[in-house]
């Protein structure tokens, strides 16, 4: 009896000197995130993305293997650039170029000629509609696991698109939509664009709104539809870290983490949903277990602990707030839905102006 003891002591402990490290590598992470928004570091999408997606892999993963496949397709983006024409006479050519060669080596099949001079083809990205939101392998949300199987949805997707448009010089911007995330571009010609690799698409305004989900006060307040700053977009990866941490470590995950994140996000981008939400979503966690420990049925059994009015209070303020600025819930069978709307009435809802940009062989 006393060994079997000595073995489940022995568990418990390898089981908590593991939780250990991996806080450690999180708030190692957080830490060169931060340093990012703060001004003491280089703001750098490509390296917040790595440095997330490294975290959750206890730094097991690559640098130099994601670099060089980050290389591969930056290469293949400038020779399209350098091999293709563009029909388009506006003084911002170049730019609108690359990001047309962006677009197309990540949406369409790329001839290659390989070194023996036989036809190779670059297959482009698809869209994985196996597990999209990571609910069974948060992995399904990488940038990495994009790289390695073609297959990705539209978290790693438009983040692969931003680090392209970043690596070749040329500005794109990811904004956020119920979700959902995807790229918006400025162009001499037009104006404001979406651009969409879910489905490989440059749709109109009007199919976000179709979602029913985009209420006019979530416009206003810039929780949907606008083009993101650089640091906003860092506090992405921000968000993601706290996330990737919750999945990681489970019943050893620190709220006061979490927390962190979300208010350093929230100090950047105020008004990113996703920080409001998991905050919220943190502080009735927190809340709940001081229910379970002082054996509460009702909330308010509870309020004669300051703490525990505290949390309270902070937590249904947030959700007023996130209700204000008008976030709706969309089910995520609406949101996929949504998705192959587009595909399925693509005359309705495609900006045909944009289209129009399609590269030429000279």
């Amino acid at each position: 009896m006393k060994k079997i003891t000595i073995i489940i002591l022995s568990i418990c402990f390898c089981f908590s000197l593991k939780a250990q490290n991996e806080k450690e590598i999180y708030e190692q992470a957080f830490q060169k995130i931060n340093c990012m928004l703060n001004g003491t570091c280089t703001l750098n999408f490509k390296e917040a993305v790595f440095i997330v997606e490294n975290a959750y892999y206890s730094n097991q993963l690559s640098k130099p293997n994601f670099d060089k496949k980050i290389k591969f397709q930056t290469n293949l983006v400038n020779s399209f650039i350098a091999s293709r024409e563009l029909l388009y006479d506006y003084p911002d050519k170049e730019e609108v170029k690359k990001c047309a060669a962006i677009f197309s080596v990540m949406t369409d099949t790329i001839p290659i000629q390989l070194e023996n001079d036989e036809i190779g083809y670059h297959i482009p990205f698809s869209y994985d509609f196996n597990d999209i939101w990571g609910h069974q392998d948060w992995t399904n949300m990488f940038v990495t696991k994009l790289l390695d199987t073609k297959k990705g949805n539209c978290h790693s997707l438009p983040f692969l698109y931003k680090i392209i448009a970043d690596e070749i010089g040329v500005k794109a911007y990811i904004s956020v939509a119920p979700n959902h995330f995807y790229i918006k571009h400025q162009n001499k010609a037009n104006g404001w664009y979406n651009t969409e690799l879910t489905s490989g698409m440059f749709p109109m305004d009007s199919w976000l709104m179709a979602s029913g989900y985009i209420h006019l006060d979530a416009i206003v307040n810039k929780l949907y539809m606008d083009a993101l700053t650089e640091k906003q977009m860092i506090t992405l990866c921000l968000i993601d870290l706290a996330k990737g941490y919750e999945r990681k470590l489970g019943a050893e995950a620190s709220p006061e983490f979490i927390l962190s994140c979300c208010d350093t996000t929230l100090k950047y981008y105020p008004h990113y949903i996703n920080a409001l939400i998991l905050k919220a979503e943190t502080k009735k966690k927190m809340f709940e277990a001081l229910m379970k420990k002082y054996n509460a049925i009702y909330p308010n059994q509870i309020f004669y602990i300051p703490e525990a009015e505290k949390l309270f209070n902070e937590m249904t303020e947030l959700y007023s707030i996130i209700h204000e600025l008008g976030f709706r819930k969309m089910p995520e069978e609406m949101h996929l839905n949504w998705l192959i709307s587009l595909k399925e009435e693509r005359n309705k809802y495609e900006n045909k102006n944009i289209t129009n940009f399609n590269p030429k062989s000279e």
